[in-house]
C-alpha cells in the first residue's frame, strides 16, 4: 500500500508504468479556495443532483465542467446549477483494476469521445475556445480521443452498453461469457433490453439505430467474460449507479408513454438491490 506522499502507482499497457503524484489533495472542493478554469468529475454518478453544489465555492463565470462519467442526463443538473459555465460531456471507455490500494492497472482498452453540452446563453466560438484547449491538453497527454459534434449520440451507445452489462452481471452473479451462453433466452432478452434503450433514445431525438445491438454483442462476444462495475459495486456493498444508468431511461419513457417491459424489470429488481445496500442490510 502507498502512502499518500508516494502518491499512485500506474502501469498501463498504452503509457508505461508512472508514480503520480498529485499537488494537492483536498477533502472537498471549498478547501481550494479559488476557482478553476476546469473542473473535471470522473466521480461515480451515484446521486448526480447532489454533485454540483459541492463546487460552489470554486466555480465562476469562466469555470468549464468536465464530466467523465457512465449514464444519460448528467449534464442537467450541472446546468441547472451553473447556467453560465461551459459543459465538456465525454464518454470513456477504459479497462482497469486496481489489484491493491494506490496501484492500478490499465490494460490497451482505451478510448474516449467528447463535445460540448451546449450552452444558449454563451457565444459559441468561447464554447469551441474551451473545448479546443481542453482537448490540446489531452493531445499533448497522448490520451486517446476524439471530438464529436454530437456527443449525445456517443453518451447514448455507451449507455446502452451500460444498461445491458451493468444489471445483468449484478443480478446474475455470473460474467457476460457465462450468461449469453446459458440458454437462447439470455441472448433475446439481452437483445431485447438493448432494444428498449435505443426506443428511448430515438424518442428523445437521439439518432441511435438497432444495428447497435449487433455492434456491441460482437464486441461482448469477443471479449473474456467480464463483470461490471456495478456488480463489484454489489460485491462490496456499495451504492451504484442505477439511476445514472437505468433510472435515465425509465422516467423519459414514463414521460413518453412507452412500454418497456424488459427495461422496467430489471430496473426494478437493481432498484432494490441498490436500496437494500443503501439500507446497510447485507
Amino acid at each position: 500500500k502507498l502512502t499518500a506522499a508516494q502518491g499512485l502507482k500506474i502501469e498501463s499497457e498504452n503509457h508505461g508504468n508512472h508514480d503520480v503524484k498529485t499537488a494537492h489533495v483536498l477533502r472537498s472542493p471549498s478547501e481550494a479556495k479559488q476557482p478553476f478554469d476546469y473542473i473535471v468529475v470522473a466521480s461515480k454518478a451515484i446521486d448526480p443532483g447532489s454533485t454540483p453544489p459541492l463546487f460552489k465555492d470554486v466555480v465562476d463565470e469562466r469555470t468549464t465542467f468536465v464530466l467523465i462519467q457512465n449514464g444519460v442526463g448528467n449534464e442537467d443538473p450541472f446546468r441547472e446549477f451553473y447556467p453560465k459555465c461551459s459543459i465538456i460531456s465525454c464518454v470513456t471507455w477504459v479497462g482497469a483494476i486496481q489489484k491493491t490500494p494506490g496501484v492500478i492497472t490499465h490494460t490497451k482498452n482505451e478510448d474516449m469521445q467528447m463535445g460540448l453540452f451546449s450552452n444558449p446563453d454563451l457565444d459559441q466560438s468561447l464554447e469551441k475556445t474551451r473545448l479546443d484547449e481542453f482537448a490540446s491538453l489531452l493531445k499533448n497527454g497522448g490520451t486517446f480521443f476524439s471530438v464529436e459534434e454530437n456527443i449525445q449520440i456517443k453518451r447514448w451507445e455507451k449507455v446502452v452498453w451500460n444498461a445491458a452489462w451493468n444489471p445483468i452481471t449484478t443480478l446474475t452473479m455470473i460474467d457476460t461469457q457465462t450468461w449469453l451462453k446459458s440458454s437462447p433466452e439470455a441472448m433475446e432478452a439481452t437483445k431485447r433490453l438493448m432494444r428498449e434503450m435505443i426506443d428511448v433514445a430515438q424518442r428523445c431525438g437521439v439518432p441511435v439505430e438497432y444495428e447497435l445491438v449487433d455492434r456491441l454483442l460482437d464486441k461482448v462476444l469477443g471479449m473474456a467474460g467480464v463483470y461490471s462495475s456495478m456488480y463489484v459495486d454489489m460485491k462490496e456493498n456499495r451504492p451504484m449507479e442505477v439511476e445514472i444508468i437505468l433510472g435515465s431511461a425509465v422516467k423519459r419513457a414514463k414521460e413518453f408513454g412507452m412500454d418497456i417491459p424488459v427495461l422496467g424489470a430489471v430496473y426494478s429488481l437493481v432498484t432494490a438491490i441498490d436500496q437494500r445496500i443503501r439500507n446497510g442490510k447485507e
